[in-house]
């Protein structure tokens, strides 16, 4: 029974390959990994959505499993999830602190007082604090 088990394996991933997949499409196929297609109207959304393929596939090199795994096979707790969750969010807080501090270094400061539109007719002047400078009547 092995053997045949063994011969099926290398005849569909010579299969697979005669027709030019991927490594991760033949694993994938193997898995009964389904391959979903998309059409995207939006490019950033694209853009999103292709990181988030590229980070799982990241992740699986990196662990060997993916995080529906992780969770079902109980790798990992709530309390475990949690932590990784925080860590990330401080690793965030720090990658603003670093982009604002680059920003601040490349862009030469405004002499003009920055402004923005609020509704279509009025435009509502900031002090350089950022902030709205005139009391506003509600």
């Amino acid at each position: 029974m092995k053997r045949l088990e063994i011969v099926k394996e290398r005849w569909l991933t010579e299969h697979l390959k005669k027709i030019n997949m991927s490594d991760r499409e033949i694993i994938d196929a193997k898995r009964g990994i389904e391959k979903a297609s998309y059409s995207f109207r939006d490019p950033v959304v694209k853009n999103v959505v292709d990181n988030f393929v590229s980070r799982s596939d990241v992740g699986f090199a990196k662990y060997g499993r993916t995080l529906h795994t992780e969770r079902t096979d109980k790798h990992k707790d709530l309390a475990g999830y949690l932590n990784d969750l925080q860590q990330e969010l401080m690793d965030a807080v720090l990658y603003i602190q670093a982009a604002r501090e680059e920003l601040a270094d490349a862009v030469p400061p405004q002499i003009s007082t920055p402004k923005y539109h609020v509704g279509s007719d009025k435009v509502v002047y900031m002090d350089e604090s950022g902030y709205d400078d005139e009391e506003t009547e509600d």
